[in-house]
């Protein structure tokens, strides 16, 4: 902490405060996370402003680059679990992009409110966890992977639900009500209850800006069943990435 000069507090999140925070040897800007690890009474939550559009090869790198950091996590048999933009640091002049609160929700139960009662965000939690999957595997992050990139590409939330339920309605209604013949065992999740039938739509209708290849990303990664999902490592091999320049990371 010597090494630092605090400026200003930017957030309050789940497990402790984020400062804005200057390195007195270089000069350099950074985040800094004061983690709250001891779990007497739950954290705080604040929702971020909406992000600003950003352009295809911003969304592409920042894609990229979110893949390569969970194929990494995955590798070493870790989850991240809480995957949300609130979640992404970003150095803005070197434009690289690193995850935080890595492995915090493996210690803890994420609280469903804040003690200032606002409701801790649902809007990236995959539909098993949602439905009360008590064993669930790297598909719980690329779900959250697969919302963040939309969220980036139509500049706001994919799925914005404000309850568990109203979270599977919103995911329902776009890619259909989820069966037994497209996700096996789903109908004997803990939580599943009869829905209303909708029919898958197509992702071009949320997505419109979106160039082909990366709705065919989006799809692979928004597959109700998770053993369907992409991989983080093949997501980095997909076609939607082979304008990028890859060795800059």
């Amino acid at each position: 902490m010597e090494k630092y000069e605090k400026l200003e507090k930017v957030g309050e999140g789940t497990y402790g405060k984020v400062y804005k925070a200057q390195d007195k040897a270089t000069g350099q800007l950074v985040a800094l996370k004061k983690t709250r690890l001891e779990m007497d009474e739950e954290g705080a939550y604040r929702r971020g402003p909406a992000p600003k559009p950003l352009p295809t090869e911003v969304v592409k790198s920042f894609l990229y680059q979110l893949c390569k950091g969970i194929a990494h996590c995955h590798g070493h048999g870790v989850l991240h679990r809480d995957l949300k933009p609130q979640n992404i640091l970003v150095d803005k002049e070197k434009m690289i992009l690193k995850i935080a609160d890595l492995g915090l929700s493996r210690a803890f139960t994420v609280p469903m409110k804040s003690y200032t009662h606002e409701i801790v965000t649902l809007w990236y939690r995959a539909p098993e966890v949602l439905l009360g999957a008590t064993h669930y595997s790297t598909g719980v992050d690329i779900w959250s992977i697969g919302c963040i990139f939309a969220e980036m590409v139509r500049r706001q939330a994919l799925f914005p639900g404000d309850s568990e339920l109203q979270q599977l309605l919103h995911i329902f209604r776009l890619l259909g009500t989820p069966t037994e013949e497209n996700w096996p065992g789903v109908t004997h999740l803990r939580d599943w209850h009869e829905y209303p039938g909708w029919k898958s739509q197509n992702l071009t209708r949320v997505v419109p800006t979106l160039e082909p290849e990366g709705v065919d990303l989006l799809t692979k990664m928004l597959q109700f069943d998770p053993a369907s999902r992409i991989s983080a490592k093949a997501a980095m091999e997909h076609p939607y990435f082979d304008s990028l320049d890859k060795s800059q990371f």
